[in-house]
């Protein structure tokens, strides 16, 4: 299972959710401890949102530990909203079209988690997509082909209606071919203006997700896995759960693949 993080505020330093804090995403690419293994090394990623609509993207197969440009880089970059993963591969190669995120045009997409017999499915799932978004296929992820369908299916309308049709199409793929019905998913997505992300399987191990304020109240992160800060007090996301983070802060809705419902809650802390 891989592990990320996002943030959305104040434009920070990358280096204060990527390489900073104890127990930061890059000590988790080869240390995680909520994981099914500790080792995330088959790759990394960052997509960040400046000065034009589309995210600058940087990706690369070394693991996150031993790349140094990602510290230097991560040091020098402030952004208001980014989306950084260290990748463990359940599926596909370790190639830099593989590594997460993902990106097409405005949307970037971050994933942990799996489809069960995914590569039985793969042929009906991508014969669902238009050619244009065929055609920005690079990878052969389970994770892009979600994040391409969820934009088949009204992700710029609808992200919470446009992703349950996504994991509600693969699960049907997955009946017809007679396998068992399984996936999990926690991802994290956004058109560069508002940070949304799911966590949801359709059994009881959802991947991990916890949402907490920043240090100096500049904003919200949302990661796989608590950094070791004790100012900062986690919150665990409940599975089967579609949060939203934006302006007026954070929010979460129940989410069902079957029935998405729009249920508001108070800021979570």
């Amino acid at each position: 299972m891989c592990r990320w993080a996002a943030y959305r505020g104040t434009p920070i330093p990358l280096e204060q959710i990527v390489s900073a804090p104890g127990h930061s995403l890059i000590e988790q690419s080869h240390r995680a401890t909520e994981a099914k293994t500790a080792t995330n090394g088959d790759g990394f990623g960052i997509a960040w949102y400046g000065e034009r609509p589309e995210p600058g993207l940087y990706r690369d197969v070394l693991p996150a530990w031993s790349d140094c440009n990602l510290k230097s880089l991560a040091r020098q970059i402030r952004s208001p909203l980014f989306l950084a993963h260290v990748r463990a591969s359940t599926g596909g190669a370790t190639s830099r079209d593989n590594c997460h995120p993902f990106v097409h045009g405005a949307w970037s997409f971050m994933h942990n988690g799996q489809i069960a017999g995914f590569e039985q499915i793969r042929r009906p799932m991508e014969a669902a997509l238009s050619d244009r978004l065929y055609q920005a296929r690079h990878g052969t992820t389970d994770s892009e082909l979600l994040f391409l369908l969820a934009i088949e299916f009204g992700l710029e309308t609808d992200p919470a209606g446009a992703f349950a049709a996504a994991i509600r199409f693969a699960l049907a793929e997955s009946a017809r071919a007679g396998l068992r019905e399984l996936i999990r998913f926690t991802a994290a997505f956004s058109d560069g203006e508002t940070l949304y992300a799911i966590r949801y399987a359709t059994d009881a191990y959802a991947p991990t997700l916890y949402s907490a304020p920043t240090s100096g109240g500049t904003g919200h992160c949302l990661v796989s896995e608590p950094f070791h800060d004790t100012d900062t007090k986690w919150h665990e996301i409940p599975a089967g759960s579609f949060v939203t983070l934006k302006d007026g802060g954070i929010s979460s809705a129940r989410f069902n693949p079957v029935q998405v419902e729009r249920v508001e809650i108070a800021e979570v802390a």
